[in-house]
Formats: structure tokens, sequence, C-alpha cells
């Protein structure tokens, strides 16, 4: 037991790719997308501190970093799978839950395993940081599948993935965030010279979900 266990198991994230199976011009790794949700976050922690949000720094660092360690227990799972039934998808965090107390209590040393449970804990919640945690999370697969179609890839799953994505995106409780989102990023998406027209894509999806008042 030691935390030389837990660093040598990093190195496992940077081995588990995303969307696994599928043709891909740009390979993504779990330790990378993390990296970049944690950047996505103190962006848009930083907006809605600016419009008088109080933002938990060392709370939304913690969730944002740590949100998929347990994908070194189970790989990526396919969201289109992870998100088939509720109940498939409450059975996949149980498992990953329980593997993850496992790994605690096995690899941490004593005096930090409480620490551990706290940060290794589902991030995603009701709070401004688990829910700028879950934009993020959902921004990283706007921008993975937006590469995709950039290039001209032609695989269905990412067009699904991108509008589903955007989707998402647009109906997070965060409005300061979502009006950015809407009004600024996706402007400049939809200026960029695409291989597949991303912006009939983001216009069906923006036909059908009305700004936030």
């Amino acid at each position: 037991m030691g935390i030389h266990r837990f660093f040598t198991s990093l190195n496992d994230l940077e081995r588990i790719f995303r969307a696994p199976g599928r043709f891909k011009f740009e390979e993504h790794n779990v330790a990378a997308h993390s990296w970049k949700v944690a950047q996505y976050a103190l962006f848009f922690g930083t907006l809605e501190e600016m419009h008088g949000a109080k933002v938990n720094w060392k709370s939304l660092y913690e969730k944002t970093i740590n949100h998929d360690f347990a994908e070194v227990f189970i790989g990526d799972i396919k969201t289109p799978v992870k998100h088939a039934s509720e109940e498939l998808k409450q059975m996949l965090a149980h498992v990953e839950e329980k593997m993850m107390e496992k790994f605690i209590k096995e690899e941490i040393p004593p005096e930090f395993q409480e620490i551990f449970f706290k940060r290794m804990k589902e991030g995603k919640d009701g709070t401004l940081e688990g829910r700028l945690l879950e934009f993020a999370d959902k921004l990283d697969q706007f921008y993975e599948s937006f590469a995709e179609l950039k290039r001209g890839n032609t695989d269905k799953e990412f067009i699904i993935m991108y509008q589903q994505a955007l989707t998402n995106l647009l109906q997070m409780p965060l409005k300061v965030s979502v009006h950015y989102f809407r009004n600024v990023i996706l402007k400049d998406v939809m200026k960029e010279d695409t291989q597949i027209d991303v912006a009939k894509l983001t216009n069906e999806i923006l036909d059908k979900i009305k700004p936030q008042d």
C-alpha cells in the first residue's frame, strides 16, 4: 500500500482512449480529457464569477481533474451505451464507485483515505462546481466530435455525439455560461471551414432550443 500505486495508475489513463472502436482522425485519451475539462471549467468558472457567482475553486479543481479516474478500472464506455437506459447508467456508476472504494482502501495510505473518498466521489451534482464540471465535460465531447466533423469523418456517431453534446450544453442550468457559449463560441464554430456542414447541424439544434431567459 502506498501513494506510489496511485501515481503509477495515472499513466494508465494515458492509454485509455475515448470513443473506442470508431475511426477517428484524432485520438483522445482520458488523461488529456481531464486536463481539458479542467481548462474549460476554469474559463467558465471565471465567467460565472465575473457575473457575481461565488466559485469554490478548490472544489472545482478537485472535481474536474478527478472526474474520470474510475475509468482506470472499466475503461471509457461509449456514450450511447452508457446512456442506453437509466438502470444501466446507475449500474455502471455503482460499479465505478465500488471499485474506487476498493482501490482507496487497498492502495491509499490510511491517513489520506478520508480525503480521497471525498475527492473521488461523483462530482456532477447540484452545486455550481458540479454543474460547471458537467458543462465542461460536455464541452469536450462537443469539441472532440467537432474536430472529426471538421475533417470530414462521416461516421454518424460523431454527428449524434455533436448534436447531443450541443443540446445538453444549451440546456444546462448555467445561464451566464450558456449565454456566452451560444452567442459567442457557437458563432465562431459556425464560421469555421468544415468538410461536413457543421453550421447546418448546429442550427438544427438552435432552432429547437430557445435561448434561456
